[in-house]
């Protein structure tokens, strides 16, 4: 979702306008009918969200499979689960995850997302870990300061 084009980058843009989503989410069905019922509780909580209210006008008037969730005015607000995805990398993944409100700030949530101990997914994601660094080059240590070696002794 965050190498599409279209901004902000948001999950349900992500999964009702862009084709991909359907292979990234492996049950996209599910994950579509969350969704639409998480922006439903979120449209009822706060129904004078301008944000808010032009993402569910784009995407009613830019998807059927969306309008046809959004008719059923089904409210959902699901705080744990297993999201299944499919990394173009390291393969399927399985991922559990629980949702928190932030206390502090009133309407925030932090998503935690886990691999369970000795499964595929760990191991895929120790891969994709490895296979990150490998692209990006190894992280400057900022916490040693650059040293100026022009006029110092040879070590």
């Amino acid at each position: 979702m965050y190498a599409a084009p279209s901004r902000p980058v948001n999950t349900a843009r992500f999964g009702f306008l862009n084709p991909a989503a359907r292979i990234f989410w492996r049950a996209w069905d599910k994950i579509a009918n969350d969704c639409a019922n998480l922006l439903r509780a979120e449209a009822g909580r706060n129904p004078c969200d301008a944000e808010l209210t032009a993402l569910i006008g784009e995407l009613s008037t830019r998807s059927e499979d969306f309008r046809v969730r959004w008719a059923r005015h089904d409210v959902r607000i699901h705080t744990t689960g297993v999201k299944r995805l499919h990394h173009p990398i390291v393969g399927d993944l399985e991922l559990p995850y629980e949702a928190t409100p932030l206390i502090a700030d009133p309407g925030q949530t932090l998503l935690m997302y886990t691999a369970e101990p000795d499964t595929p997914t760990e191991d895929a994601l120790r891969l994709l870990s490895s296979w990150a660094a490998s692209q990006h080059g190894p992280a400057a240590d900022a916490s040693q300061p650059e040293r100026d070696t022009t006029d110092s002794e040879p070590i």
